[in-house]
């Protein structure tokens, strides 16, 4: 991704606090909210740094459609049975880049620490966000999510979005 000087302040600082808000209901667990930072009809997934480099699609985790995020939720609340934890995310800056269609595409790094209910924290996920945003009514939606795992390990637990 190139430089991203061009890009006005008042849009970055929209674009960062944007994605630092979907981070905290993550963190928050006010997980109903997530689908809501995406376009109807976006991409969501969670795939290992090697297939991402590779150009491999298949991945951890696929949603297509906001549809398929609101489900996935619902199953969370309802269907899975896993040990209650908390996650906290740790963000580094966003790199911006202005797409020539009006799209953004968004690089931040990313670590999540898992705290289990003995007090027990690790660190759970680390990498990036590959995202591409837009502008519905001057605010920022993720159109597609890629979320490139530094580790094809990936525990068990993967039930909450990263």
């Amino acid at each position: 991704m190139g430089a991203d000087e061009m890009i006005a302040p008042e849009c970055r600082n929209l674009i960062e606090n944007f994605l630092l808000d979907c981070a905290h209901d993550l963190d928050d667990d006010r997980l109903e909210a997530w689908p809501d930072y995406f376009t109807t009809d976006a991409i969501y997934r969670i795939l290992p740094r090697e297939s991402h480099e590779k150009d491999l699609p298949l991945g951890v985790l696929y949603c297509e459609g906001r549809g398929m995020m609101i489900d996935r939720i619902d199953a969370l609340r309802t269907a899975n049975i896993y040990e209650p934890h908390s996650h906290c995310h740790v963000l580094g800056p966003t790199r911006l880049q202005k797409g020539f269609d009006g799209t953004y595409a968004a690089r931040t790094n990313f670590t999540v620490i898992r705290t289990k209910q003995d007090g027990t924290m690790d660190v759970y996920a680390a990498g990036k966000y590959l995202d591409k945003l837009v502008f519905k009514s001057e605010t920022p939606l993720i159109q597609d999510r890629q979320v490139v795992l530094e580790s094809r390990r990936i525990d068990i637990l993967l039930v909450v979005p990263l």
